[in-house]
């Protein structure tokens, strides 16, 4: 395998994903040109449906069919005048990406020709094939009915010829089966509940939108060594490897200089972004070899969302034109840093204010530790939910290995925050401030931006950071849709808003001044929240041990951490948001425990695969070879030479019999376990036995053929090995 040899410039040539030439040279002359954005709409709608539109995305009202029929046919012309044939709804089925369904526009007439046809009809919903998606019981197998619903809010663009309406996804019962939908109603939920907040401060505040901007983790590795590989290609993942003798314990890889055939790459790959309106800002090395960083400007939380499963989809196709394959697995090697997805949220008015983020007076600063610590007691009350969000097969093995945060839910706000937090504890009291104590506590708060630049300090450890503006969802995996931690948070901070006006009102209706109100609810929160702020390191096992006297979970693993779905109390706070109802939050969990069930199989098959009709008779080739030499030796030298001669050969013999010997009795043990746990029916049990009983199988033959590794000669190794995967240029 050393041998092997590939042409890295011998691009394959394949058709552009977006079929429009470009001819500009700024990137603000094609930004956005694939996208109906508002200046397309504006240019192909009558100016009363642009309003109508225009109404309809800002405050959700729904569509009259009219306005849909007008919007239809403005942008099927703009698709037409873009060489567009095709249309379909873009949606995103609980497989964790998206799906689609194309149909052409023509349509045949009376007398044999045909015409461009799209209405309000077609845009405003379809029915798709819902026989094969995930359901988790919601419909049965012969009742394939679905339906896709158009989100105005997410503008329609054009990929491969083909128009692409982002949509939602519901069962004939209007139940979600998708991501989309139940993002959409946590985003209407928190509106609700933050804008009353907010005005305490603003009364000019009527919408509050939920802000994301994520920062994507990936590697990249050469298309011929990842045909090389079985593991990669069905997995995402290598199931076997040793270390590379150099990895990332130089740290010269992170932000250092792109190697150019990755710039290449990513070049095109941002130019077919931008195009596609997503705001592609960052880009840069990650700290492991060949792993690198994609990051956007923030955008609304549903429309970020969108732009990254897009991004994950043109990543992947503009890759294989460069001869590359994207890695988007949170752990494709062991021993390095893995890949993940980090969320930084925030709150936004129609005002134009960040609600987290501190401001230049008193009043705005008490506006910002509202929302900061309302944000702190809504994760620690539901951070089995949040770890639940994040759970996958994938994230299991980055969470709490070479820099992930750990399992366990905790928020870093950096030493001046825990000062100033600490402070409003010790000052606000039940009984009331005399007006000394009000006014230098408004004094203090009013020092906050002063101190904010030193509080932009990282802390890679935690799984929740903020970092001077925003938390930032570090724990979110690679492979991860948003909608599901987004949702999550969104809704938590929904419920958390709601209790704090009613009891802020309940004081104020006392006889309390509100600010004063404001203030002894925030610290009673800051007091009952206090165990979930850390700022050390999560690595620790000292700080495992504490956060277990503190009472904070540590669930390491995903059917495990799953459970959380079905809280009484988590499925009584979706339902009364209008979120989720008991029955999907059921059959989400169904989904999820499937998904990671096949998944490991997925690799226990592989692995099984691999090691015995590749790794097994290559060490065996070794093993005959070392034989005949020890034979020769046995012909040419003395029976005492012999012996000193060929004792490293039949060492060698030996050790590897032996890791023969073990591998081939662990991969039995394995098959052995996963025959037990595909005949369980229920879901739980099989998926925790495919975590607790094969898994540890996974982990021992890959131990054996990482031994074996560093026996058998190179020239017989039939896989490619960490140096080649990590090291390609």
């Amino acid at each position: 395998m050393a041998n092997l040899r590939f042409d890295a410039l011998n691009h394959v040539l394949r058709r552009p994903i977006i079929d429009f030439p470009i001819s500009k040279e700024l990137i603000s002359d094609y930004y956005g040109e694939a996208v109906f954005h508002d200046k397309a709409m504006q240019q192909f709608l009558p100016r009363e449906i642009y309003k109508n539109i225009k109404e309809c995305i800002v405050t959700g009202k729904q569509l009259n069919r009219d306005v849909a029929d007008h919007v239809a046919s403005g942008m099927k012309a703009w698709a037409i005048s873009k060489d567009v044939t095709h249309y379909t709804h873009w949606f995103q089925p609980l497989t964790g990406r998206t799906a689609e369904k194309h149909d052409a526009f023509f349509t045949p007439t009376e007398v044999g020709e045909s015409i461009e046809s799209f209405g309000g009809d077609q845009l405003a919903q379809q029915e798709p094939d819902a026989s094969s998606f995930p359901n988790g019981g919601l419909r049965n197998t012969f009742e394939a009915r679905g339906y896709t619903a158009w989100d105005p809010s997410s503008p329609a663009f054009i990929i491969s010829g083909t128009l692409c309406i982002p949509t939602v996804f519901v069962a004939y019962t209007g139940q979600a089966l998708d991501y989309k939908a139940p993002l959409l109603k946590a985003l209407h939920a928190l509106n609700d509940a933050a804008v009353p907040v907010a005005q305490y401060f603003d009364r000019n505040v009527n919408r509050i939108s939920a802000t994301l901007g994520w920062e994507q983790e990936y590697f990249l590795v050469d298309s011929a060594l990842y045909q090389a590989r079985p593991d990669l290609m069905l997995t995402g993942r290598t199931l076997f490897g040793h270390s590379s003798s150099k990895g990332q314990q130089l740290d010269d890889h992170y932000f250092g200089s792109i190697p150019d055939r990755a710039v290449a790459f990513m070049r095109d790959f941002e130019e077919e972004s931008l195009r596609l309106g997503i705001p592609i800002k960052t880009r840069h090395n990650e700290v492991a070899p060949n792993q690198f960083e994609c990051a956007p400007l923030f955008e609304e939380a549903n429309l970020a969302v969108d732009h990254n499963l897009l991004v994950m989809d043109v990543m992947e196709k503009v890759a294989q034109r460069h001869n590359f394959r994207v890695l988007l697995h949170e752990k494709p090697y062991a021993g390095i840093n893995g890949s993940g997805k980090h969320n930084n949220w925030s709150l936004s008015t129609n005002t134009g204010v960040n609600l987290l983020s501190p401001g230049n007076t008193p009043k705005t600063n008490l506006r910002f530790l509202t929302f900061f610590v309302n944000t702190i007691k809504a994760v620690h009350d539901h951070a089995d939910l949040l770890r639940a969000t994040i759970a996958s097969a994938g994230n299991d093995h980055r969470l709490g290995a070479n820099e992930a945060p750990p399992a366990i839910i905790s928020i870093f706000i950096g030493s001046q925050l825990t000062r100033i937090l600490g402070d409003l504890e010790k000052r606000v009291k039940d009984k009331g401030m005399s007006p000394d104590e009000k006014t230098e506590l408004k004094l203090n708060i009013g020092k906050i931006p002063e101190i904010m630049l030193d509080n932009t300090d990282r802390n890679r450890t935690s799984p929740f950071a903020f970092t001077g503006n925003k938390f930032e969802f570090r724990a979110v995996g690679s492979t991860a849709n948003c909608s599901g931690p987004m949702t999550a948070l969104n809704t938590v901070m929904a419920k958390q808003l709601i209790t704090f006006k009613s009891q802020v009102d309940a004081l104020i209706d006392s006889g309390i001044k509100k600010d004063e109100a404001i203030l002894r609810i925030l610290r009673e929160y800051i007091i009952d929240s206090r165990n979930i702020l850390f700022e050390g390191n999560g690595y620790g096992e000292e700080w495992v041990k504490e956060a277990k006297k503190r009472g904070l979970s540590n669930i390491k693993t995903t059917p495990h951490a799953l459970s959380a779905y079905l809280h009484k109390d988590i499925v009584e706070m979706f339902e009364s948001a209008g979120v989720l109802t008991h029955e999907e939050l059921e059959a989400r969990n169904e989904i999820y425990l499937e998904n990671y069930k096949l998944k490991i199989q997925i690799e226990s098959r592989v692995a099984g695969d691999l090691a015995s009709n590749h790794i097994i008779p290559a060490a065996l080739e070794y093993q005959r070879k070392l034989v005949e030499t020890v034979r020769g030796l046995k012909e040419i030298y003395s029976a005492k030479e012999f012996e000193t001669l060929s004792a490293p050969h039949r060492d060698l013999i030996g050790k590897v019999s032996n890791h023969v010997s073990k591998l081939q009795m662990e991969i039995h043990n394995m098959i052995e376990e996963r025959k037990k746990a595909n005949n369980m029916s229920d879901s739980l049990k099989s998926s925790s036995h495919y975590c607790d009983k094969v898994i540890p199988y996974l982990e021992s033959i890959r131990t054996e053929v990482d031994k074996l590794e560093l026996i058998v000669d190179d020239e017989l190794w039939p896989i490619p090995k960490y140096r080649e995967l990590l090291f390609t240029r």
